[in-house]
C-alpha cells in the first residue's frame, strides 16, 4: 500500500513535470544560442581547392577546418581539390557546383584577374563570386643573406648603376610573385630581371645557393627561412612584428599594400542570405584567438572584406592588377 507520504511525492512531481520541461527547453535554448549566432551551416561544408596539397592555400583551409570545427562542432569541413591550370581548373567549374550555401571555393588574388588577361583560361574574373577575402600573403623583396645587398638603398643603387643585370626569383609567371616584381621596376624605376620558378621549393633552392641575387616572394619566405635569407622590404601598412627592421614599401615612397590574397567564393546561384552567413562565419573564424595565432605564425595577415566591402574592394584591385598586367604584356594580341 502506498503511504502518505509516497501519494504526497507522487503529487509533487507531477506538478513539477511541466516546469521541468519548461527549463530543459530553455536549457537547450540556451546551449543552442551559440551556434546560431555564428550562422553554423546545417550541412557539412564542401570547401574546395584550387591548388594541391601543402602549399598556403591548403595551410589555410586547414586552419579553418581546425576552428569551423570548434565554432560548429556538429559541422565536418570536408576539404576537396580540383588543382590544375594555376587554379584555373576550379574557377571555370565553379558555377557548376550545386549552389546550396555549403559548396565554397577557395579564390586568389591577382591570378582571377591575370589569368583571364592572358587569354588562356576559359573563364572571366566576373564569372567567380567573392564572398569573403580572410588574409593576403605580403609581397617581400627578399636576398640571400650572404648577399652585398643589406638594404633597400643598397639594392636601388646597384639596379640602377647597372640596370638589367639583377635577376630575382619568383613561383610562376603570370602570378602574384610576377604582377610584384613588374610593379616594383615601374614604381621604383628599376630595371631588374623576374626569373620564374615552378614553386616556392624550386625557388627556395636557388635563393639559399644565390643562384639568383634575390626573389619577390612573401613575407611567410622572409620569416620561415629568417638566418638564410634578409628581406629589404615589406608591402604591408606596418612592419611586420616578426620582421621588424625591415621597413615598408610605404615608407620607402609608394603606396604598396599587397600580396597574394585569399578568400571564399560561391556558384553564382548560391543564395544572397547563404552568402551572407558563410561570410559572417568567415569573419567570426578570423575573429578567433586560435586563427590569430595560427595566421601568425605561418606569415599570414587576416584582413575582414566581407559583402559590404566587396564591390569596392574588387574594382580597386581589378584597377590596379589590369594596369600591372598590362605592363606584363597581358591583353596584348
Amino acid at each position: 500500500m502506498p503511504t502518505r507520504q509516497d501519494t504526497d511525492l507522487h503529487t509533487l512531481r507531477a506538478r513539477c513535470r511541466p516546469y521541468l520541461a519548461a527549463l530543459a527547453a530553455a536549457l537547450a535554448g540556451l546551449g543552442a544560442a551559440p551556434a546560431q549566432a555564428q550562422g553554423c551551416p546545417d550541412k557539412n561544408v564542401m570547401y574546395w581547392q584550387a591548388f594541391p596539397p601543402g602549399g598556403e592555400s591548403d595551410l589555410s583551409a586547414r586552419h579553418q577546418q581546425v576552428v569551423l570545427k570548434k565554432k560548429c562542432p556538429a559541422v565536418d569541413t570536408v576539404i576537396q581539390y580540383k588543382a590544375g591550370a594555376g587554379g584555373a581548373l576550379l574557377w571555370s567549374t565553379t558555377n557548376a557546383l550545386p549552389p546550396d550555401g555549403v559548396n565554397i571555393v577557395g579564390i586568389n588574388l591577382p591570378h582571377m584577374v591575370l589569368q583571364p588577361m592572358e587569354g588562356n583560361v576559359t573563364y572571366k574574373t566576373e564569372d567567380v563570386t567573392p564572398v569573403f577575402w580572410f588574409h593576403y600573403t605580403p609581397d617581400a623583396l627578399i636576398v640571400p643573406d650572404q648577399s652585398a645587398l643589406k638594404s633597400w638603398a643598397d639594392f636601388v643603387k646597384a639596379a640602377k648603376d647597372k640596370p638589367g643585370v639583377l635577376n630575382l626569383g619568383g613561383s610562376g609567371l603570370n602570378s602574384a610573385n610576377h604582377a610584384a616584381h613588374q610593379r616594383m621596376n615601374q614604381q621604383f624605376g628599376v630595371k631588374t630581371n623576374y626569373v620564374p620558378f615552378k614553386g616556392t621549393g624550386d625557388m627556395t633552392m636557388a635563393v639559399l645557393g644565390a643562384h639568383v641575387d634575390g626573389a619577390m616572394s612573401y613575407t611567410a619566405f622572409a620569416i620561415n627561412n629568417k638566418g638564410k635569407v634578409r628581406a629589404l622590404a615589406v608591402a604591408m601598412d606596418k612592419r611586420h612584428p616578426l620582421l621588424p627592421d625591415v621597413p615598408t614599401f610605404k615608407e620607402l615612397g609608394v603606396n604598396w599594400v599587397d600580396g597574394a590574397y585569399r578568400g571564399i567564393g560561391v556558384p553564382k546561384g548560391t543564395p544572397p542570405e547563404a552568402r551572407k552567413r558563410m561570410a559572417e562565419l568567415w569573419a567570426a573564424m578570423n575573429a578567433d584567438p586560435e586563427m590569430q595565432q595560427l595566421a601568425a605564425k605561418s606569415g599570414f595577415e587576416l584582413v575582414n572584406v566581407g559583402p559590404e566591402q566587396m564591390e569596392a574592394f574588387m574594382r580597386d584591385k581589378v584597377k590596379v592588377y589590369t594596369e600591372v598586367g598590362k605592363q606584363m604584356g597581358l591583353g596584348v594580341k
